[in-house]
């Protein structure tokens, strides 16, 4: 998956309550990642069970499975959700960055330090500002034949990704006619350098979205 894939599949993912006709848009979306990025800069928070974890070693783990019942397990799992601490982090804390730290290379690692989140490296060469923007575009554009002009920012991020505007809501959208069936995702050429690199001479849905990746 190139850059493009990724921000088209992590899209049509956020979009997927808009999709369904669940929420009118990404910040009303509960249960995606961008519902949580949006809440998170207007302050909110979560309990984080994360700050009361205790390390258990392997044998005593094991001995406690083998003689608790399972409705006590059930129990004890229960009051551990509570967050008796009380602490609490961002509503975005347990997620990790949706930018890529400027100047580290893709495969530097960025672990997190706090004990919420497996990461702290981004995925994407964009910040978390125009992905909203681009978001919130994409999700208007819902009904087919609803339509409106890319904003011209909106549409040089594109651009620089060698995604054709003009074919973006599509994409986003209509996701699984282009991929639904492929094991790899991104524009054409990255997709046949793939292929190429396991032996087979293209993936499925590699001509179909072409089109969407034809700059005009």
């Amino acid at each position: 998956m190139d850059e493009a894939g990724l921000l088209a599949c992590s899209m049509y993912v956020d979009l997927n309550p808009v999709r369904a006709a669940m929420a009118g848009s990404p910040d009303d979306s509960i249960h995606t990642s961008a519902y949580d990025r949006i809440e998170a800069e207007k302050g909110k928070q979560i309990p984080s069970a994360a700050f009361d974890l205790k390390a258990i070693p392997a044998k005593e783990a094991g001995r406690k499975i083998r003689e608790t019942s399972v409705e006590e397990l059930k129990q004890e799992r229960k009051e551990a959700r509570k967050n008796p601490t009380g602490r609490k982090v961002r509503r975005d804390g347990w997620l990790a960055p949706l930018s890529m730290t400027h100047g580290t290379l893709e495969s530097d690692p960025e672990v997190h330090q706090d004990g919420f989140r497996g990461s702290d490296k981004g995925f994407l060469n964009i910040d978390w500002k125009d992905y909203k923007r681009l978001l919130r575009w994409t999700a208007r554009q819902g009904v087919e034949g609803v339509t409106s002009k890319v904003p011209s920012a909106m549409a040089k991020t594109l651009q620089e990704l060698g995604i054709d505007a003009l074919m973006w809501r599509d994409l986003v959208w209509n996701w699984q006619k282009y991929f639904g069936k492929s094991s790899c995702v991104g524009r054409p050429e990255s997709m046949k350098a793939d292929a190429e690199r396991i032996g087979h001479h293209h993936h499925r849905g590699q001509a179909s979205v072409a089109e969407c990746f034809a700059i005009t």
